[in-house]
């Protein structure tokens, strides 16, 4: 038999597939517990990147297009355990795959186009012609390339939210209702439900929570104060978006508190994030079941 090296039984054990309600998900088999007496299974554990550059912005917060491809690289690499960036990025789309990029367009803290034109290379270095991509974020559903899409990426900024506490990833999709002021209710409690959509079902390959500049505070809908930004100077990978935002949660929750000196509540609860692991199944929430990697830049990770 093939001799297995430390590298072939680490992936074998992560037991990356592409199978779940967000698409692909990055986690270890479930089992179950031999015996007579007890069998119980094991709770399944998902991947997520961390990986920050002290250079990706410049003193007046101009992204840097080489460091934030090369970070957005070093994050999918290490997510699927490859070492080099073709290989992950063929393992997550296909040549014949219709690829829709659902940024995000706020005007204060948008998706910086230097990381969707990363992404849109990535893409077709994949295979997909450029005719098969597109990027969009309140157009979603005016789109012939996401109306046909088989693959998507989700990619935005992380920040405070009036109605569900902080808009991320799981949020990042209610542009594909026709109505998405109807999910506001109750803390946008069933985000969740957003990725059950017959245009989003089972399609998601990647979220990237951008955090170079996250805004941790708010007042209003519209809310938007330079001060209550820091430059953490990162992105969060995965596969699964609960676990993406769960991450994102805990890095606000705690310059929230190392900014104003002790727990203050958000405007909104972002209860959803618990709510879309607990209620929905959509991914996982526990910070005891993600195997958080982090890469580069370590001062003030936060957690």
């Amino acid at each position: 038999m093939k001799r297995l090296n430390r590298r072939d039984f680490l992936r074998g054990a992560a037991g990356v597939t592409l199978v779940g309600a967000s698409g692909t998900f990055c986690q270890k088999k479930e089992s179950q517990a031999k015996g007579p007496k007890k069998k119980a299974a094991v709770e399944k554990r998902v991947r997520v990147v961390l990986v920050r550059d002290e250079k990706v912005i410049d003193s007046n917060r101009k992204v840097n297009p080489e460091i934030i491809a090369r970070m957005l690289d070093d994050g999918v690499k290490a997510l699927l355990e490859e070492e080099k960036a073709e290989v992950a990025w063929a393992r997550l789309i296909r040549p014949d795959d219709v690829v829709g990029i659902k940024s995000n367009v706020w005007s204060y803290l948008p998706t910086p186009p230097e990381l969707e034109e990363a992404i849109r290379r990535r893409v077709m270095g994949a295979g997909v012609p450029q005719e098969k991509i597109d990027i969009d974020d309140h157009g979603v559903l005016d789109s012939v390339v996401f109306a046909a899409a088989t693959a998507l990426i989700n990619v935005r900024p992380m920040r405070t939210h009036n109605w569900s506490g902080v808009g991320s990833c799981l949020k990042n999709y209610i542009m594909f209702h026709p109505h998405p002021w109807r999910w506001h209710g109750d803390s946008c409690a069933d985000l969740a439900n957003l990725w059950k959509l017959p245009i989003v079902a089972g399609k998601t390959r990647l979220n990237i929570l951008v955090m170079l500049t996250p805004l941790f505070h708010g007042k209003g809908p519209h809310h938007y104060q330079a001060e209550y930004t820091w430059e953490y100077k990162g992105l969060i990978v995965g596969i699964d978006p609960v676990a993406v935002d769960s991450t994102g949660l805990r890095i606000l929750e705690a310059q929230r508190k190392r900014h104003f000196k002790k727990d203050i509540p958000f405007t909104a609860s972002a209860k959803h994030i618990q709510v879309a692991a607990e209620k929905h199944k959509l991914g996982v929430a526990d910070p005891a079941r993600i195997d958080l990697i982090k890469l580069g830049w370590t001062e003030g990770a936060l957690i």
